[in-house]
């Protein structure tokens, strides 16, 4: 089990770098090419492909790039099987800073994010 905790962690951390980064190749690697994003706002159901949120990522300057903090930080990591591991973790591009929870898959290629739920808050 101690092996699964640091590969879970492994791509959690490659999808945090990714992310401040802006680097999708990163992105790509952690996140499965099914993977779906969602979100609520407005009482509605956001739901974004995968290929839709690296075109977002793509166009726009990285946290990096504008000298922004890194917030990174994993909040919990739960397993319900040898193949299932479901991750609450904090992270921000300010002023924004989200919540999110990503639910992983073991598969032939290793662990791999399939659904990332979160929650963004504004903060000054």
């Amino acid at each position: 089990m101690s092996n699964d905790v640091a590969a879970v962690e492994k791509v959690v951390w490659t999808y945090l770098d990714g992310l401040y980064e802006g680097d999708t190749d990163k992105l790509a690697s952690a996140f499965h090419e099914v993977s779906h994003l969602y979100s609520a706002s407005e009482g509605r159901v956001s739901d974004l492909p995968r290929a839709a949120w690296f075109d977002m990522v793509k166009s726009r300057p990285s946290p990096k790039a504008k000298g922004l903090a890194r917030t990174d930080r994993i909040v919990s990591i739960d397993f319900s099987g040898p193949e299932t591991a479901f991750v609450k973790l904090e992270c921000s591009i300010h002023p924004r800073y989200f919540t999110d929870y990503l639910t992983l898959l073991k598969l032939p290629e290793g662990w791999k994010v399939v659904s990332k739920t979160f929650r963004t808050e504004t903060r000054n």
